[in-house]
């Protein structure tokens, strides 16, 4: 309550003329107003929400506030609508005050300049700790666009399939099925897929040089596939067959064959492709299986996330959905080995909800988007960090 208030004194130091309308707004709600943030923070399973100020925040001054808001404001037609198809819907519980937010954004224009945005935020949103039950802080980890090479066709050095999505393929929230005798029964696993349990049905989208860049692009959930003549495509997510994710990582180091710290993306990729048989084999321990739909790769445009809308480098987070509301803004604070392996560069960033994952399980985890190819891997495969992770909660 007392930083609420310190927030107000802050607020009320501005001239009223240099502020937008909607900070004007905000102060002529009053202090009472104000104080509802911490009172009506919303109730996270598995988490409680500590109020703080925006001045609590490490690197908050510093960071580029207007890509921020250009990322919020692209989500925003999203907040309200139905999920897109292939996408998935996330938790209501901050939509109302989204929803008023967006209008706001909206009356600020496409792209303000960095005081305004910082102010827009500041205005219209109270930052929480998010401090899970269990203990600790947060985690995060990175993903990435994969940049394979592939065909529309099957042809020679072509000839692992990309599949769509099954026709009898029924999703629900505790997994995927199919119809046996008029019973719902689990659908494929990975291995009864890869040995041809949806041969001949016609659902080769495309065709890629090497399973395991299938592999990575199903972990990341879609794909820039570059074809024979140069041409690039998008390869999206469709739908997963609904058996659990299980990271080979965490295989890897229970068997002893990679060490904890250690542990890459890149290294699991090498493990592979020197131990072909042993790769698949650990592949195939991932029973979940994820399907694709092909479609143009916009100008400028990222991969599509579960809120149905284009992902943002470097400002689109993936949540627990099941937690979170896409479109909420989150304050990252962490140290991470962004330029190399082995240094530690802060990281704080204001990031917006917008894309979820099967590993993504929890309210203070967060998956970072470092946008697409080599190098976006590169720095995604070494992120495994602990770190703040702050929600900003709509005001009343």
């Amino acid at each position: 309550m007392a930083r609420c208030a310190g927030l107000l004194r802050g607020m009320l130091l501005l001239a009223v003329s240099a502020l937008p309308l909607f900070a004007v707004e905000a102060q002529a709600q009053g202090r009472a107003a104000m104080s509802q943030g911490a009172q009506g923070a919303p109730a996270l399973p598995g988490a409680r929400l500590v109020p703080v100020s925006f001045s609590d925040l490490r690197g908050w001054t510093g960071d580029d506030h207007a890509a921020a808001f250009r990322a919020f404001r692209a989500g925003c037609p999203a907040v309200s609508a139905r999920p897109a198809d292939g996408s998935v819907a996330s938790s209501a519980i901050m939509r109302p005050g989204l929803i008023s937010a967006c209008k706001a954004a909206a009356a600020l224009g496409p792209r303000p300049g960095a005081q305004a945005a910082r102010q827009f935020f500041e205005a219209r949103f109270q930052p929480f700790r998010v401090v899970p039950d269990e203990g600790g802080t947060g985690f995060f980890t990175g993903y990435y666009e994969p940049e394979v090479e592939g065909s529309l066709t099957r042809r020679p050095g072509y000839e692992v399939p990309v599949l769509g999505r099954p026709a009898d393929l029924v999703t629900d929230e505790k997994g995927g099925w199919r119809k046996v005798g008029g019973r719902l029964v689990p659908y494929h696993d990975r291995a009864a897929i890869e040995d041809g349990a949806l041969a001949g049905q016609g659902l080769e989208v495309a065709y890629l040089k090497d399973p395991i860049d299938l592999f990575f692009m199903q972990i990341q959930g879609s794909g820039r596939m570059r074809l024979p003549d140069g041409k690039v495509v998008r390869l999206n997510y469709a739908a997963k067959n609904g058996h659990p994710y299980t990271p080979v990582g965490r295989i890897l180091i229970e068997q002893g064959i990679i060490p904890r710290e250690e542990m890459s993306m890149a290294r699991i990729r090498a493990f592979m492709e020197q131990n072909p048989q042993q790769g698949q084999a650990l592949r195939r321990q991932n029973r979940s299986y994820v399907f694709f739909t092909t479609r143009a790769l916009g100008r400028d445009s990222g991969p599509m996330g579960a809120q149905g809308i284009a992902l943002t480098t470097g400002r689109s987070l993936a949540v627990d959905r099941r937690v979170h509301t896409y479109g909420t803004p989150v304050f990252v604070e962490t140290d991470l080995p962004l330029s190399r392996p082995g240094v530690s560069e802060p990281f704080n960033r204001l990031m917006i909800a917008q894309d979820t994952g099967s590993a993504i399980i929890g309210p203070a985890r967060g998956d970072l988007f470092f946008g697409a190819g080599a190098r976006a891997a590169e720095v995604a495969g070494r992120i495994r960090h602990g770190g703040q992770f702050t929600i900003l909660v709509p005001r009343s």
